[in-house]
């Protein structure tokens, strides 16, 4: 029998060395005792019992996880929005590392606890008077720096310069298996909890972002509010996801491509149950060198 533990009104099976049929393996590491979980995190129960979950989750190992030098590669101003993206695991990419090492990039999966109990994710809607990708809902995020030490203080850094979001609000507890964008960037989803809601006061930077909102993360692995199109690319069909959502104040936004993509991954995750519909990644023809205009389709 598994053990359970409740998680925002759910009761669900703490993480062990196993996986869902689509999820990549996860790998059990020592569980810290709650008490100490509690300690050094904070918030509720239901929170740390949340963090002490996803804390076991560990990402497989790519061929390219060392450092090396990378491709060039540029996408708008070094975020990552994009229509299409992918897990990386499913592109031939990561079967023959030595043809291109995408260029890196991090964005940051910010769960709250909402009013209501449940659990929510704080999201972005990209300024109307950018040249690409404008008006677009994306996660805080975008490409690494140098000085980063890792994908957490990429994805945090750039959730501050962004939206006003103070690092040291947010406890990163993991990172999910990178994602790959249309343009060839290694997306790197880090999943960070905000224990004290109240303390993170959005400051959008206007030269970046129009609105900052946040939706229920629960609706990434639900058919409502869901529409699908069918592309195709070398003979090979592949479905785009759109999830429309709808805030109290009645403001509507548009969650897909990449964004979608992520978060249903996410979800997924935390709740422990893989969508009710297909995902449906595109097979990949790789070239055999990437330079600037390469794209995914």
């Amino acid at each position: 029998m598994r053990r359970m533990i409740s998680i925002l009104g759910r009761r669900l099976p703490i993480i062990s060395s196993y996986s869902l049929p689509y999820i990549s393996i996860l790998t059990a590491q020592p569980a810290k005792p709650m008490d100490s979980v509690a300690n050094s995190f904070g918030g509720s129960q239901s929170l740390v019992a949340l963090a002490q979950q996803l804390r076991h989750y560990k990402p497989p190992r790519m061929p390219f996880d060392d450092d090396a030098e990378e491709a060039t590669v540029e996408e708008s101003a070094g975020k990552v929005v994009s229509q299409v993206g992918v897990v990386e695991s499913a592109t031939p990419i990561s079967r023959d590392p030595e043809r291109f090492r995408p260029k890196r990039a991090a964005v940051l999966i910010c769960l709250f606890e909402g009013e209501a109990g449940d659990l929510r994710v704080i999201l972005t809607k990209r300024s109307s008077t950018l040249s690409t990708h404008s008006g677009e809902i994306a996660l805080p995020g975008g490409k690494a720096e140098e000085g980063d030490m890792d994908d957490g203080e990429t994805a945090t850094r750039e959730a501050h310069e962004e939206i006003g979001l103070d690092p040291s609000l947010v406890n990163v507890v993991t990172v999910l298996e990178p994602f790959l964008s249309k343009h060839l960037f290694r997306v790197v989803p880090v999943i960070g909890i905000l224990t004290e809601k109240e303390s993170f006061k959005p400051a959008p930077n206007p030269g970046e972002v129009e609105t900052v909102f946040d939706a229920p993360l629960e609706m990434f692995i639900k058919d409502e509010n869901r529409r699908v199109e069918e592309r195709e690319w070398m003979g090979n069909k592949y479905l785009i996801h759109f999830f429309d959502y709808e805030t109290e104040n009645n403001k509507k936004f548009m969650i897909w491509g990449l964004t979608a993509g992520i978060l249903i991954r996410a979800a997924s995750v935390v709740y422990q149950r893989p969508p009710p519909f297909p995902e449906q990644n595109p097979v990949f023809k790789v070239p055999k060198a990437a330079e600037k205009d390469t794209i995914l389709p």
